[in-house]
């Protein structure tokens, strides 16, 4: 009996991309035995929409999950794992910089025994910025997360469906997929493969939102950001506390020498006041995270499906 393969393809403004991606995708799933594969179209204003509902009347192996807005990349690849089927689950950014190809050696490992294959980067065509933040921010949350987080991988990497099982069970909003993965445990290695270069259309991930996913992972997986405040605070504390006996000490042998003391004062509750919000803005990051779990709103709205056995609108 074939297995099923499943393959999560989360889409925003890919339109340009869709056709490659899928006759390549496909051309490699067919060897694999049998398959689908799982579009998540995440509010996207191009004609993406339009060119996977006509795929997926040629193809009843396409899958539709179209959101009624955009939710973010993390949420598409949830929705893509709820409604997934497969003995084993693909998933795979649609700009073609993840290669289908890669697909194959990722099944052939599962069927060695491994519960998750994740893609490593061994080269990237991303621009010298892109590499170097990247370069900086893996290693800066391998050192502060609570678990281990492999360096330089994505979202690319199966799944058993074992652990995608267990991942369905985890529905927090901030979501960082490759840290969940990790942290649900089981039995991973890692491919290599060449990251290529994007084929059309700019990325989902501007600095802005690679900053804000950057700050989600380090405050999903760690609580160390509150840790160094509490230091940070004392050593501040310690630093006012001196700088005090400074104050008395020249004031008391040295009164003709102080003058109104401005600068001092300035500077101090300059720096004081800046420690302040900064640690604020942290403990401001992790109680909004708090308050968004509390409202327990669904993740995601399904506006319609196509081709899917689960006609039910998932997202709590």
């Amino acid at each position: 009996m074939d297995t099923l393969i499943s393959l999560i393809l989360p889409i925003y403004n890919e339109g340009k991309n869709i056709e490659e991606l899928y006759q390549r995708s496909r051309a490699v799933l067919e060897k694999t035995g049998d398959y689908e594969i799982i579009f998540v179209n995440d509010g996207s204003s191009d004609d993406s929409l339009e060119k996977i509902v006509a795929l997926s009347r040629l193809n009843s192996r396409v899958k539709l999950v179209d959101f009624s807005r955009n939710f973010g990349h993390q949420i598409a690849i949830t929705a893509g794992l709820d409604f997934a089927l497969g003995d084993a689950v693909v998933i795979m950014d649609s700009d073609l910089q993840d290669t289908p190809e890669t697909i194959a050696e990722m099944v052939a490992a599962w069927r060695e025994g491994y519960d998750v294959v994740y893609a490593k980067r061994r080269t990237r065509q991303d621009g010298f910025f892109k590499k170097a933040t990247a370069f900086i921010f893996y290693r800066i949350l391998k050192k502060l997360a609570n678990i281990d987080i492999p360096e330089d991988t994505g979202d690319f990497r199966l799944m058993d469906k074992q652990v995608v099982s267990e991942m369905r069970r985890l529905r927090e909003h901030a979501r960082f997929m490759r840290g969940l993965t990790s942290w649900v445990g089981f039995r991973q290695t890692c491919i290599l493969f060449d990251r290529a270069d994007r084929r059309h259309g700019s990325t989902g991930y501007p600095f802005g939102k690679m900053l804000k996913f950057a700050i989600d992972g380090l405050t999903a997986f760690s609580h160390i950001p509150l840790k160094l405040a509490g230091i940070f605070g004392y050593f501040v504390a310690v630093l006012s506390v001196l700088g005090i006996l400074y104050a008395l000490y020249r004031k008391l042998f040295y009164p003709a020498e102080v003058i109104s003391g401005w600068t001092f004062t300035i500077i101090t509750v300059l720096f004081i006041g800046s420690v302040q919000l900064i640690f604020l803005a942290i403990l401001g990051e992790y109680v909004g995270r708090i308050y968004t779990e509390s409202q327990n709103r669904p993740l995601y709205i399904v506006r319609q499906t196509a081709n899917l056995q689960q006609e039910e609108k998932k997202g709590a």
